[in-house]
């Protein structure tokens, strides 16, 4: 029967070619979609996760209630002995300490007065006797101009502030900031380098230090406001949540007790990465609704034109039942083979996208969201078959909506109308 229907279509090109070209199109654009937004919401999660959350992230209760204040007065003390164990219970993460810190940043002029000032975010990371973090942190490729730190005392700041302030290379600056006790501190740097984020956020005033010198800074001996974590791959909520309840608070309410963060409950990553686990059924529902649309007009127009071809066949005996099969199982081989062709497509096109990528740097360099300055697709098991499902679903879809004026045939009326 299936071969029998396949030579039909082969021998008929005007029943399959033009429902070949829909399916194969369709399924061409819902494939290399799907790459792409899988591409670009790991992209963005993973972005963020490196430069900001972690895939977890363990504070104490207080600093967790009032993380938008970056308090370090609740920091997690006792680092160095917590990452010893932390690397023993959990030896397939990564960690790393940070330190977040708002303040103002004077640089003053040859007589020691303010020249001028600016509002800055800054962060206390590893940068001096380790790489680790600049490349988790992909710093290389945003560094502007200079260098990164090698001695103590030196800072890296956005390029934007570095123009607005007007400062050069190798320029003193003071820090002035709160303490983890809660009084004034002030620090002197020396400017080694500037960065370029294309992340309006970040460009507007980040500066990065060595985590010591920032320690020294602000009083915070062998503390951190945050420790991060990182899996060996891409954010695995399952292993999160699991993390998060080895760490549960005890329910006293101290709020010096650790927790653990998921990235999925941090601010803002909630939505994007609820959007990106449904992200293929959201493509696929909107691709098979309007394929079945396109595939149900021609399927009208196809049974107009075997509209003489069906009633023959209902007047020769074949069952309305039988009639009606055939043209669905028709429909069936027309998706498979059209889902093929455009899945093969389709996986070209991600590919170059997966390899090469999109610069979208120009395009978002306001944006206030932490996305890839490069747009890339990723090629996951999914899209090998995704396409299929809108391909052979909407032919079928239509194929029975089209066919459904075979039950309204009058066996009766038959050989008048073939006459």
């Amino acid at each position: 029967m299936i071969r029998f229907l396949f030579k039909g279509l082969l021998r008929d090109k005007s029943r399959s070619l033009l429902p070949v070209i829909v399916v194969a199109v369709g399924v061409m654009m819902t494939v290399f979609l799907h790459a792409y937004l899988e591409g670009i919401l790991n992209d963005s999660i993973e972005e963020s996760a490196r430069l900001s959350s972690g895939h977890v992230k363990i504070t104490t209760l207080g600093y967790h209630e009032n993380s938008s204040q970056r308090p370090n007065e609740y920091a997690v003390t006792a680092v160095d002995r917590l990452l010893e164990a932390l690397k023993h219970d959990f030896p397939d993460l990564q960690w790393s300490e940070r330190i977040l810190f708002g303040g103002l940043l004077d640089a003053p002029d040859g007589e020691g007065y303010t020249r001028s000032q600016g509002n800055v975010a800054g962060a206390g990371i590893r940068l001096i006797g380790s790489d680790e973090e600049i490349e988790r942190m992909d710093l290389r490729a945003r560094l502007f101009a200079g260098r990164f730190p090698e001695h103590r005392g030196e800072v890296l700041i956005s390029n934007e502030l570095f123009k607005k302030m007007k400062l050069r290379l190798g320029d003193e600056v003071t820090l002035i900031s709160s303490s983890m006790y809660g009084d004034m501190a002030m620090y002197n740097f020396t400017v080694c380098g500037t960065l370029h984020f294309g992340i309006a956020a970040l460009d507007k005033g980040m500066v990065y230090a060595d985590i010591e010198d920032v320690r020294n800074a602000l009083y915070m001996d062998d503390a951190a406001g945050e420790i991060l974590g990182f899996f060996p791959g891409n954010y695995d909520e399952k292993r999160a949540l699991q993390l998060q309840e080895a760490f549960a608070p005890d329910g006293s309410g101290d709020e010096f007790s650790l927790v653990l963060t998921p990235m999925s409950k941090a601010s803002g990553m909630d939505f994007l990465i609820l959007y990106s686990r449904y992200a293929g059924f959201i493509i696929i529902f909107i691709f098979v609704f309007a394929m079945s649309i396109v595939l149900w007009n021609a399927g009208l127009l196809g049974g107009l034109r075997r509209y003489g071809e069906f009633g023959l066949r209902l007047a020769i005996g074949e069952s309305k039942r039988e009639a009606y099969g055939s043209l669905v199982g028709e429909a069936v081989l027309i998706g498979l083979v059209g889902s093929v062709a455009g899945t093969a497509i389709g996986l070209v096109f991600a590919y170059l996208m997966q390899e090469f990528g999109l610069n979208a740097g120009d395009m978002i360099k306001d944006s206030t969201l932490m996305l890839p300055t490069v747009f890339r697709a990723q090629i996951t098991p999914m899209t090998y078959v995704i396409g299929f499902i809108p391909g052979v679903l909407s032919t079928v879809i239509g194929a029975m909506l089209a066919g459904i004026g075979i039950y309204k045939r009058q066996t009766a009326q038959l050989f008048k109308e073939l006459t």
